[in-house]
């Protein structure tokens, strides 16, 4: 299904009347509209979706690509206009926490993105409708949509509507921290080095894995964090380490 639109041309999957309720009430729950569904639909489409599709489709990293630069945009304005006070360190710092993966995942769950999103049967099987890696992708790349479809304006209200409150939960340090990025700091201000991370092993099958690593400074091993990936297992072994070192 060719479609030809003023933004460029993309292939997407038929958006049955079905289907047209569905994205009605993601909109609805949203607060937004927008003018061409096929947009949304394909901010929707995961990879594995259009992998084991028989139809010549796109699938929705594209989008995602563009909902990045957006938000990171949108966020640096509202940041640079709204905290005077703030030097550039603070403001990165504060961004960064914004624009994660944590911080959109919370963003993906009260739009109920896990509900709408098109994935394989593979990736359904695995629980990827509740992965943090799939979903904030996907808020990512209905930002980027409602970009494309309504304009920057639009987009900017969408976006500060539910960043801002994550914003204040920075401000008010209320925020889950990036214990990576907290423990990095600290090593190269004391010890002019830096952490580093090692597997130490894997469990469980492919669809239910876990993992566990340690982190080292300066010469003492500290952990092991687990997690249901590298990321999760090296914030939790973080953790550790920066937790001890604020007892010293």
């Amino acid at each position: 299904m060719n479609r030809s639109l003023k933004s460029g041309n993309f292939r997407s999957s038929p958006v049955s009347q079905e289907r047209k309720k569905e994205l009605h009430l993601f909109e609805k729950n949203a607060g937004i509209r927008f003018r061409k569904l096929d947009f949304l639909n394909l901010a929707f489409s995961h990879r594995s979706f259009v992998n084991e599709s028989k139809e010549s489709i796109e699938n929705n990293e594209k989008l995602e690509f563009l909902g990045d630069s957006v938000l990171g945009l949108v966020v640096s304005e509202y940041l640079y206009k709204n905290l005077n006070g703030k030097n550039e360190g603070d403001l990165a710092r504060i961004k960064s926490f914004v624009v994660s993966e944590d911080s959109l995942a919370i963003i993906a769950k009260e739009l109920k993105i896990d509900n709408f999103i098109l994935i394989g049967k593979g990736e359904e099987y695995s629980g990827g409708r509740n992965k943090k890696a799939i979903i904030s992708d996907c808020t990512e790349a209905v930002f980027g949509a409602y970009f494309l479809d309504s304009g920057f304006k639009a987009s900017q209200s969408f976006i500060l509507k539910y960043l801002v409150p994550e914003i204040n939960k920075v401000l008010e340090n209320r925020h889950k921290k990036d214990y990576k990025t907290l423990l990095q700091e600290y090593v190269q201000k004391r010890f002019k080095s830096y952490p580093k991370y090692f597997l130490m092993k894997k469990v469980g099958p492919d669809h239910d894995r876990t993992f566990w690593i340690e982190v080292q400074v300066d010469g003492k091993v500290y952990g092991p964090g687990s997690g249901k990936n590298k990321k999760e297992a090296e914030q939790q072994a973080a953790s550790i380490a920066y937790t001890n070192f604020m007892r010293d």
